[in-house]
């Protein structure tokens, strides 16, 4: 069986709107993407704020949204990030936590995401707490998919840097403690990997004791610096021959949900085509597909402005874009005028 791609709205920041999210998820189901998972930073009743149940207005939405992702047959799933629960896992955070799985379990949550990570983890036995902790969800949840991020998901020292130093052997003691039907995810060499080899998964998975399932932080642009550019390229990196070494791949999408469709498109290419993908074709494509076909070619060629310079040198182009009736073109007019714009104290508090 080969691994499934489907998405993760698991960015800092604005996030995406209802119905950006159902008619993103329905695009997306046509061309191959199988699951989706709600994650937002900004949600904080997955975060800081766990223990409350969500409103009746978020839990109206999040009800709706599972329903159309089972008519899309897309495995719905929640990312809950139970803030630093591994520091006092006791009475009170059992009973909460059993509360917050139960609601999750009402709404229809196919799969269900532990995530420990962007949390502090120089903590003596860290990998034994996490993984007690989430064998006890186990026990709890109705979920017939379960993983974790674990709190060090990426070889890249910039985690010990703003986390703490990571305890030794953790990854090993995780992947070694954690039963073999939980799936990891694991973002690669970097937070944002500029490619994944499989010399790089092959390696990994023997200290993880399984497969890793693929946290992909491309197109995603949250954060002071890369909320200044729109990442729509073609994927590369991605070869398809890496799909027999991952146990799936969820691709963490930007800020702006009728763009992310346009790198999500090339993806799906990449694995159907092979050894015959161009990115620079598929993205022409993905672009038209999504775009149309004058908003498509005016977005390639606007692409190095956008990509790789960035917010500032695309200054000017407001009026350019505006005049077309289009939801990317005005995503763009957006992102121009800093709609998406996140500073570092904004992130801290999410």
């Amino acid at each position: 069986m080969t691994a499934d791609i489907g998405l993760i709205e698991g960015f800092y920041g604005k996030p995406w709107s209802w119905e950006a999210r159902a008619e993103t998820i329905a695009f997306l189901a046509s061309h191959g993407y199988r699951f989706y998972y709600y994650a937002p930073k900004a949600d904080a009743f997955l975060r800081r704020r766990w223990r409350e149940l969500h409103p009746p207005d978020m839990e109206k939405e999040l009800r709706r949204l599972s329903s159309h992702c089972r008519s899309l047959s897309v495995r719905f799933g929640v990312g809950l990030s139970p803030y630093e629960i591994y520091r006092s896992f006791d009475a009170e955070a059992r009973g909460a936590l059993a509360g917050k799985l139960a609601f999750l379990d009402s709404i229809g949550v196919d799969d269900l995401a532990i995530l420990f990570d962007d949390m502090r983890g120089d903590l003596p036995n860290l990998a034994e707490m996490q993984v007690d902790i989430v064998h006890w969800v186990r026990e709890r949840s109705k979920a017939t998919r379960l993983l974790v991020c674990p709190s060090y998901y990426t070889d890249d020292p910039i985690l010990d840097r703003f986390f703490g130093e990571r305890p030794a052997n953790y990854l090993e003691d995780f992947g070694r403690k954690l039963d073999s039907t939980i799936d990891i995810f694991w973002t690669g060499e970097e937070v944002c990997a500029r490619a994944f080899s499989p010399g790089h998964l092959a390696r990994v998975t023997a200290p993880l004791g399984r497969k890793p399932f693929l946290w992909d932080n491309y197109p995603v642009n949250d954060g002071p610096v890369m909320s200044q550019f729109l990442h729509l390229r073609g994927f590369t990196g991605r070869p398809a021959s890496m799909r027999a070494l991952i146990a799936g791949h969820a691709v963490n999408v930007a800020s702006q949900p009728v763009l992310s469709r346009i790198p999500a498109l090339t993806l799906a290419d990449s694995y159907a085509q092979g050894d015959g993908y161009e990115y620079g074709r598929a993205f022409a494509r993905a672009a038209e597909t999504v775009l149309g076909t004058e908003l498509g070619r005016l977005v390639r060629g606007d692409l190095m402005l956008f990509q790789d310079m960035g917010i500032e040198r695309a200054q000017g182009l407001q009026e350019r874009y505006a005049a077309l009736d289009h939801p990317g073109a005005r995503e763009i007019v957006a992102w121009l005028d800093g709609h998406w714009r996140i500073t570092r104290e904004e992130m801290a508090v999410q």
